[in-house]
């Protein structure tokens, strides 16, 4: 079994560098520790004389410097964690391991993401099972996690199970002196207190047991949580019963009856397993979401093979496989038609209900439904490379982040149960001592209600659930986010940042025009320089062949093509000299009518190409181009501005075309002729006047921009480089998509604070009210066992209400 290094052992660490360039770079890297530096592999071997601050120190240093390093991330399921107190427990086993940077436990999804290097997974395990709680390995490329599922019915059928036993039990338990009085008392007050005794001996002992062994595992390793509040409560209450009936005399004062707290204890371990029961089910509900995404994915696919077909698992599937797809059949993984075509509801991954024409070589992604038609791809991506599995994998990253307000409640829950735990002693002391009602008795009561009362659950699932819920229906909108500090950013916006071309335009140019002399039709004209255009590669060639064939007008190939760089081109059609190009290409070469050229200028100060068309000596009509705004762009921009958002057109286009752009958007500011690099620096120069900036894009030269910024948006048909860099990405691409990000930021943020606040005040009011005896009429702890059985479900609860939150 791995040895777990001890803080002051010194170990020797493989850590991998990037951006080194030179032996100057080794040199300085060298001066962060006892390192030596491999120029040729980029690692650097590191001695670490402590474990948790020297993984930190020496990424922090190496960092500092300018260099990278590349970490791994292990995920870990936890078992047998309930509470805030849990969580820091874990993290803190975790961290101080030599050579893990850090770690992040989420207790709504019970995961433990740890990013290290050099240390194996069985060490991290180890490190969670000797903090008291069990831990595995999870492969986040295995979409569907069976065993995690299975594990999970497994915990609900065992306490649901529990629970129905000690719900028989306490009811028997609390009707067995209402039973004995209305039978004529054929029991004595000894003989009723053992029946008692054996009905609550099961509850305290059985059906409590996970209690229990929470509590023996917290003392065993010096540390306290929920488990061992309720574990002392009911031991005391069930302790101090068990005592009355084997030595009535010694409990009880002379001449006093004997009062016994069967009830009491059964009673609070039956309402926490209640509440237990239904924070699973909840918990199970907040996370249907990624599950429902998950399940979509087929689990075989029909592969052609030497010209036959197979029915093969889908993780069998190679890069290069035929694949064949049916009417009413899911896409396994992500490819290009090779034969046929079909209409496919690609809502799963980008968040539209319309379906998407689809032909030869067209893109399909795996998960998306095969509406009609039947057709053939090739796969190109498959496993954990598919668009479907990223957005798994990055939702269950997000899934598992920690937003920075969280920190407050963890900071509460360190000390929270020891606090409890003094407040309870101190409670029981001062009853005691006053000596009112029963004595010791009612001391008991009000320090057993203090401990059941408190609830460091609320404090733990506060956040969690809530970025649990609004990550998974961001998803489900076709909008992903990458974690929980980015919903917390994204509802602090003010200024939008706009990139151009493939973002608030189509990003390929489309005929927006068609001026004739009237010596011809537009369709005419269109036709024929369709027909001009058939040999050429440029994207103008490629915008007008685009218009034609959607007009569906027949075209023709010229008898000869000559292209003109820089001017257009020429060619020969019936004996005749045609021009398409630019004003320097039909300057020199044909008239221009005067009112044409009047509406050439007009065309051309609305920031559009304008592409003449001459035949023989005469210009006979002229074509506007121009990369036209996305369907939805001007009411994206009006929905951004009615949040109190600034935005902002940012281009490296000429301020002419930059300026008509985006007083068709109606944008109020634009920053033109910017170049790629430059960008960034425009960002940054907003930051630095106080504004929370989100910079939109979809190119390579917007990465740098979209890191630079407070959130970075990717648009989802962009590359990949740009999605890399991004914060949240639209999968749709679809700008209306910005809007939804920032509005679900603002609800899960509300969410929070309202979870945060119930939790804050919960424990602040009512463990006082039950230190003071005030529940005792009541009902005391059972009434207390109520209350924080249903604290944990009213937070998650809350939490569940953002499902319903839409675009």
């Amino acid at each position: 079994m791995s040895r777990i290094p001890e803080s002051n052992d010194t170990v020797s660490l493989t850590v991998p560098v990037t951006g080194m360039s030179c032996a100057a770079c080794a040199a300085r890297i060298r001066g962060v520790g006892e390192a030596s530096v491999n120029f040729a592999t980029g690692d650097a071997t590191v001695k670490l004389r402590d474990g948790l601050s020297g993984a930190q120190q020496v990424v922090r240093g190496i960092e500092r410097l300018g260099y990278g390093v590349r970490t791994e991330e292990t995920n870990l399921a936890i078992r047998d964690m309930n509470c805030a107190a849990c969580v820091s427990r874990i993290e803190n086993a975790l961290t101080v391991v030599p050579g893990v940077v850090n770690s992040t436990v989420d207790l709504a999804t019970r995961r433990a993401a740890v990013r290290h290097f050099g240390v194996p997974s069985s060490i991290l395990t180890r490190a969670a099972t000797d903090a008291g709680y069990g831990a595995t390995v999870v492969e986040q490329d295995v979409i569907a996690d069976n065993v995690e599922l299975a594990e999970e019915r497994s915990e609900r059928r065992s306490v649901r199970i529990r629970f129905i036993i000690a719900a028989v039990l306490s009811a028997l338990i609390m009707s067995l002196g209402m039973l004995n009085e209305l039978l004529g008392a054929p029991f004595t007050f000894r003989q009723v207190h053992f029946l008692l005794f054996l009905l609550a001996t099961p509850v305290q002992f059985w059906c409590g047991w996970r209690f229990l062994k929470g509590f023996w595992s917290g003392l065993r390793h010096k540390t306290a949580d929920m488990n061992s509040l309720i574990a002392v409560g009911t031991l005391a209450a069930y302790g101090y019963s068990a005592a009355g009936v084997a030595a009535p005399h010694a409990v009880a004062g002379p001449g006093e009856p004997l009062s016994v707290y069967f009830d009491t204890s059964a009673m609070i371990i039956t309402l926490i397993l209640l509440g237990r029961m239904l924070e699973i089910r909840s918990r199970g509900r907040a996370t249907e979401a990624i599950r429902a995404l998950m399940d979509l994915r087929p689990q075989t696919a029909c592969v052609l093979r030497n010209d036959e077909e197979s029915l093969v698992p889908v993780e069998d599937v190679a890069v290069g496989d035929l694949i064949r797809i049916r009417p009413g059949e899911r896409v396994p993984v992500d490819g290009l038609v090779q034969e046929g075509q079909s209409s496919i509801d690609e809502s799963v991954i980008t968040g539209e209900g319309m379906p998407v024409e689809k032909d030869r070589q067209s893109r399909v992604l795996g998960a998306t439904l095969n509406r009609t038609g039947s057709f053939t791809f090739r796969a190109t991506q498959v496993g954990a490379e598919t668009v479907h599995a990223q957005i798994v994998r990055m939702v269950r990253q997000a899934q598992g982040s920690r937003a920075p307000v969280q920190r407050v409640a963890d900071r509460v829950a360190g000390v929270f149960v020891p606090v409890v735990f003094g407040v309870a002693l101190l409670t029981f002391a001062l009853w005691w001592l006053a000596g009112s009602g029963s004595g010791l008795s009612y001391a008991l009561l009000n320090a057993v209600a203090v401990l059941i009362i408190a609830c460091p659950c609320a404090l733990g699932l506060a956040t969690p659930t809530a970025i649990l819920v609004g990550t998974g229906r961001g998803a489900e909108l076709g909008v992903l986010i990458k974690g929980g500090s980015i919903l917390e950013t994204a509802h602090r916006l003010d200024t939008i940042v706009l990139d151009k071309t493939g973002t608030l335009t189509t990003g390929k140019p489309a005929v927006t025009d068609l001026v004739t002399t009237g010596t011809r039709s537009e369709s005419d004209l269109l036709r024929l320089a369709a027909s001009v255009e058939q040999g050429s590669e440029h994207p103008l060639g490629e915008a007008i062949r685009n218009a034609a064939r959607e007009r569906k007008q027949p075209v023709e190939e010229p008898l000869e093509f000559e292209a003109l760089p820089g001017q257009g081109v020429r060619a020969k059609k019936a004996g005749r000299t045609i021009l398409l190009g630019n004003r320097r290409l039909v300057g020199g070469q044909a008239v221009l009518p005067d009112d044409l050229d009047a509406k050439a200028a007009r065309l051309e100060a609305a920031g559009k190409t304008v592409l003449f068309v001459a035949v023989d000596d005469q210009v006979e009509g002229l074509i506007g181009v121009a990369d036209v705004l996305k369907p939805d762009a001007v009411r994206a921009v009006a929905d951004l501005k009615s949040l109190d958002l600034t935005v902002i057109l940012l281009t490296g286009d000429n301020a002419r075309t930059a300026a008509a752009v985006a007083e068709h958007a109606d944008i109020p500011r634009v920053i033109a002729g910017v170049m790629p690099q430059e960008k960034a620096a425009r960002i940054a120069e907003l930051q630095d006047g106080r504004h929370c900036v989100a910079m939109v894009g979809d190119g390579v030269n917007d990465a740098p921009a979209l890191a630079t910024a407070d959130v970075g948006i990717a648009v989802g048909t962009g590359t990949a480089v740009a999605m890399e860099s991004a914060d949240i990405t639209l999968m749709s691409g679809s700008l209306t998509g910005i809007e939804t990000a920032i509005r679900l930021s603002g609800r899960t943020m509300r969410t929070i604070r309202q979870n945060l606040f119930w939790a804050f005040a919960y424990n602040v009011l009512l463990i006082p009210v039950a230190a003071l005896g005030l529940l005792n009429p009541l009902g005391g702890p059972m009434v207390a066992a109520g209350a924080m059985a249903l604290s944990s479900v009213s937070v998650i609860s809350n939490s569940l209400r953002i499902r319903r939150f839409l675009r």
